[in-house]
C-alpha cells in the first residue's frame, strides 16, 4: 500500500519515467509472446525458437538497466532522515523500489498479453482483432505455464535488479562526512584494459563468423532467426567491453580537462567528471555500442534490400530507447548527486554561468571522444562483412 500511495503522489516526470518503463516492458513482453507462439506452431524448427528467444535477451537486458536507473532516481526510494524515523531502512527501501519497479513492470507485461491475444484473434469487438493470426500462430494453443513464466520474466528480472540496485546505494551522509568526501579523490576505474580486451574479441568474432558464412553480407533477421548465434555472441562482447570502457575514457577526459593551466571552469567540468567516471561512463559505453551496431547494419543495406520485420524493428526501438532513456535517466541522478555541491558553490559566491558552462564543456568533451569512438566501432564491425 505504501508503494502505491507513494506512485499516486509522484511528480509528473517520475511517473512518466514509470510508464516509458511500463512500454519497454509490454515491448519486451510482447516479443516474448512471439517467440512462444512461433515455438507452438513450429514444433519441428526448435532451434530457430531457441535462436529468437537468444535475441529477446538484448531488449530485456536494456529494460532491467532501465529498472535500474528508474529506482535509483525515484525520490520515494531515496534515503530520508524522516523515513528512518518512521522505520523505514535501507533493507524496506529496496523493498519499496521492488514493488514499485514490478508494478510497473507487470502493468506491461499484461498490455503485451491482451495486445497479442488481440492480434491473434483470441479476442474480438476491437479493430485489426485477428490481424496477425498466421503471424503470431493462432492455429496452436499456447502453453498456460510458458506464457506465465515468460510474461513474469521482466517484472522479476527488474524487480530484483531495482531493489539490489537501491539497497547497494551508499546511504545519506552527514555533514562532516560530505565535507570529508569532497577533499578524498574519487577511485580510478580499471576496467578500461579489460574492455578494450573484450571489444577486440568481439570484433573478431564477428569478423571469424563473417568468414565463415561464405563472404555473405550480414544477414539481420528480418523474422529474428536468420542471424548467426556466433555474430550475436560477438556483439554483447563488443557491448560489454564498450561498457567497460566508458568509465575509464570518462575518467580520462576529466584528467585532460584539468591539463596545462586549467580554470576555474575546466577545473570544475574535470573533476565532475572524474567524480561520476564510473556512474555515467557506463551507459555511455552501451548507447556507443547500440548505436555502432545501427551505423553497421544501415551501411551494409545501404542501396539494397532491407529484410528488417516488425520483431526486428521493434526490437530495435526497445534497445535504442531503453539505452537512450538509461543515459538521460543516470544524468538527472548524477545531477541530484551534484545538487549540494552546487548549492555550496553558489553560496561561496560562484556565478551560475560558471556551472553551465562547466555542463556545457563536460558535454562536449564527451561527444567529441565518444562520437569518433562509436563511428570507428561501427566501421570495424562492417568492414569484414562488407568486404
Amino acid at each position: 500500500m505504501l508503494a502505491l500511495r507513494l506512485t499516486r503522489g509522484s511528480h509528473p516526470l517520475v511517473l512518466m519515467r514509470r510508464l516509458f518503463l511500463a512500454a519497454a516492458s509490454a515491448g519486451v513482453g510482447f516479443l516474448l509472446l512471439c517467440t512462444l507462439g512461433y515455438a507452438s506452431g513450429h514444433p519441428a524448427q526448435a532451434s530457430s525458437s531457441v535462436l529468437r528467444l537468444l535475441w529477446c535477451a538484448i531488449p530485456l537486458a536494456a529494460t532491467v538497466q532501465l529498472a535500474v536507473a528508474v529506482a535509483r532516481t525515484d525520490p520515494s526510494t531515496r534515503p530520508r532522515p524522516s523515513l528512518f524515523a518512521a522505520g523505514i531502512g535501507p533493507a524496506r527501501l529496496s523493498v519499496l523500489a521492488a514493488i514499485s519497479t514490478a508494478v510497473s513492470t507487470t502493468l506491461g507485461s499484461v498490455l503485451a498479453l491482451l495486445f497479442f491475444l488481440h492480434l491473434r484473434g483470441d479476442l474480438t469487438g476491437l479493430p485489426f482483432d485477428g490481424g496477425a493470426a498466421e503471424f503470431l500462430g493462432a492455429g496452436t494453443p499456447l502453453p498456460l505455464a510458458a506464457t506465465l513464466m515468460l510474461l513474469a520474466l521482466v517484472p522479476l528480472a527488474s524487480a530484483v535488479a531495482a531493489g539490489l540496485a537501491v539497497r547497494s546505494r551508499p546511504v545519506a551522509p552527514s555533514e562532516a562526512q560530505e565535507a570529508e568526501e569532497d577533499l578524498a579523490p574519487s577511485p580510478v576505474p580499471t576496467g578500461l584494459p579489460w574492455g578494450v580486451a573484450l571489444t577486440a574479441a568481439g570484433l573478431a568474432v564477428e569478423a571469424y563468423t563473417s568468414r565463415n558464412s561464405g563472404g555473405s553480407p550480414f544477414p539481420l533477421p528480418g523474422r529474428l532467426d536468420s542471424t548467426p548465434t556466433a555474430v550475436l555472441a560477438g556483439w554483447v562482447l563488443t557491448a560489454v567491453g564498450l561498457a567497460m570502457v566508458g568509465p575509464g575514457l570518462t575518467h580520462l577526459c576529466g584528467r585532460l580537462l584539468q591539463a596545462v593551466r586549467p580554470g576555474a571552469v575546466r577545473l570544475l567540468a574535470g573533476r565532475v567528471l572524474m567524480d561520476e567516471a564510473s556512474r555515467i561512463g557506463r551507459p555511455l559505453g552501451i548507447v556507443c555500442a547500440v548505436v555502432s551496431g545501427v551505423i553497421a547494419a544501415s551501411v551494409l543495406y545501404t542501396g539494397g534490400p532491407r529484410p528488417f520485420g516488425p520483431l526486428t524493428a521493434l526490437g530495435a526501438v526497445l534497445v535504442i530507447g531503453c539505452t537512450v532513456a538509461t543515459l538521460l535517466t543516470t544524468a538527472l541522478e548524477a545531477r541530484q548527486a551534484r545538487a549540494r555541491t552546487a548549492r555550496t558553490l553558489l553560496r561561496l559566491g560562484a556565478p551560475a554561468s560558471a556551472l553551465r558552462g562547466a555542463a556545457a564543456l563536460r558535454a562536449l568533451v564527451l561527444v567529441i571522444v565518444f562520437v569518433p569512438l562509436t563511428w570507428v566501432i561501427a566501421e570495424l564491425a562492417a568492414l569484414p562483412l562488407t568486404g
